[in-house]
């Protein structure tokens, strides 16, 4: 195995592969090194052809399946902290940047490539980049404008981290920025000013009193929340602000569409100049879908709700069923203690494979 420019072993260890992906640093518009590794292992391959756009691979079977697969994951980490290389201790936990977020689910996409070259059903590949940031530089968003024929399946699995159970759909998500207005002044005559602060509280007055909906759809519950998670205002300590914003994102359930979350939120924050600032839709569960059934079947685990938004929502908005389901811990994403268990990942590569070969 390595991870550096003598390439990528797409024959050893599923755990081994892992580490060696991890090892490569590819944190978000950072991962073209990545890339070209994984272009070149799969261009290895002569049951798949390849396709590249920018720092997104897409490998593709031909077999004339009467369905296809796609099986997605995303090149990029958050930036490092601290924890590269990559570490295997004794009790077989892998440590380090993009283990479980999702490394360890790339090496199962890249194990399958190598080895499945008869699968039972046509599978396609997508590797794409900048997943962590800004909705703007999404890899997979540019495969859709630019390749939608690339992307096109009949399921979709992205192999985000999910503990090794089937998370169906996704939860929406919308960012607003809810205003006010005063008056400025100098704060030792504040009573000829009007604070904008303080007329922000009753903008957190509503939502400490704002009870989220739990959704229930194809037996999944999608819990919602509705928090500020910014707050800005202020010119210097001795003024009284004349302008203050909140900042609110909404994690709505799947069952409404983004014009029906914002209403909402404009509902809630009446009497408010409420602005939208960022928005992307949920995706249903699909979960009643011949392929999606199938699968759960296969990985033998009840499925739950994605409380998070993920990529399946941009197959969704194709026409595509998707599920979230990798190894990994998704609590652990992001951390500086991130790490997974090697056993988790043959867990996955063994489920994946059996589906995708019975």
């Amino acid at each position: 195995m390595d991870s550096g420019l003598g390439g990528l072993d797409l024959t050893t260890d599923v755990g081994a592969l892992t580490a060696a992906l991890v090892d490569v640093p590819s944190v978000s518009r950072e991962e073209k090194a990545l890339a070209d590794l994984v272009e070149q292992a799969l261009r290895g391959l002569p049951h798949l052809s390849v396709d590249r756009d920018g720092d997104a691979v897409v490998a593709r079977t031909h077999l004339g399946r009467p369905e296809r697969v796609v099986l997605a994951g995303h090149l990029d980490t958050v930036p490092v902290a601290d924890n590269l290389p990559s570490r295997l201790d004794a009790d077989g936990v892998l440590w380090g940047c993009g283990t479980s977020d999702m490394k360890a689910g790339l090496a199962v996409q890249l194990a399958l490539a190598a080895r499945l070259t008869a699968p039972n059903r046509d599978l396609t590949y997508v590797f794409y980049d900048a997943e962590e940031i800004a909705a703007e530089y999404n890899g997979l968003g540019r495969l859709v404008e630019r390749h939608p024929d690339w992307l096109t399946g009949d399921f979709a699995v992205l192999m985000e981290p999910t503990g090794g159970r089937v998370d169906g759909g996704c939860q929406g998500t919308l960012r607003v920025r809810v205003q006010t207005t005063g008056k400025r002044a100098h704060s030792a005559r504040s009573w000829l000013g009007e604070n904008a602060i303080h007329k922000a509280a009753p903008i957190l007055a509503r939502l400490a009193g704002y009870e989220p909906r739990r959704v229930e759809i194809d037996g999944l519950v999608y819990p919602e929340g509705l928090n500020a998670v910014m707050i800005e205002g202020g010119h210097a300590g001795n003024v009284i602000p004349d302008t203050c914003a909140v900042t609110v994102n909404y994690r709505f359930s799947p069952d409404q569409s983004e014009a029906d979350a914002l209403e909402r939120v404009r509902g809630v924050f009446e009497g408010f100049d409420v602005v939208l600032t960022d928005s992307a839709p949920g995706a249903l569960p699909g979960l009643s879908h011949p392929a999606a059934a199938a699968f759960v079947a296969a990985i033998g685990t009840p499925p739950a709700a994605k409380e998070a938004w993920t990529d399946v929502a941009r197959f969704s908005a194709l026409g595509i069923p998707a599920v979230n389901y990798g190894p990994g811990d998704p609590t652990l994403a992001h951390t500086r203690e991130e790490h997974v268990e090697v056993a988790a990942i043959h867990e996955a590569e063994r489920r994946l494979t059996a589906w995708l070969t019975a």
